[in-house]
């Protein structure tokens, strides 16, 4: 299954919608914009989805009050912390930033991940080693 891409539209909401923080760090996952803080996801785009990381709390309201739902990539995969925003929340840029401001606080108070180290292919004398040894 292709994934579509983001509508441009929304590819400009995201990138302007995001608050002025030092925390944050931006870039693509699986093609798509998002933005993560300590290393940790808060928010992203998925083919039409604007999508945040909120507490249980939050999700809870957010479902509620406003129609928000469950982040599923994939049908029947859902993404336990996140929850995709509703058009109401997109359109009201105030409750958008407010919105943004939780995943980020949620998510920069996880613990930072550590980065990955590149996997380095070994060299041919490292290579030739290995196959002697076995």
């Amino acid at each position: 299954m292709a994934w579509r891409r983001s509508p441009d539209s929304l590819i400009q909401l995201f990138a302007d919608a995001l608050p002025d923080d030092s925390r944050i760090e931006r870039r693509r996952m699986f093609g798509y914009p998002c933005a993560f803080t300590g290393g940790n996801l808060f928010a992203g785009l998925h083919q039409e989805s604007f999508i945040v990381r909120l507490s249980e709390a939050d999700r809870t309201r957010a479902k509620a009050q406003h129609g928000a739902r469950s982040f599923e990539p994939m049908p029947g995969r859902s993404m336990r912390e996140y929850v995709v925003l509703p058009d109401a929340i997109l359109t009201d840029r105030r409750k958008l930033s407010s919105w943004l401001r939780r995943a980020l606080d949620y998510a920069g108070d996880l613990p930072a991940k550590s980065p990955k180290k590149a996997k380095i292919a070994p060299t041919k004398a490292k290579s030739a080693q290995l196959k002697q040894v076995r």
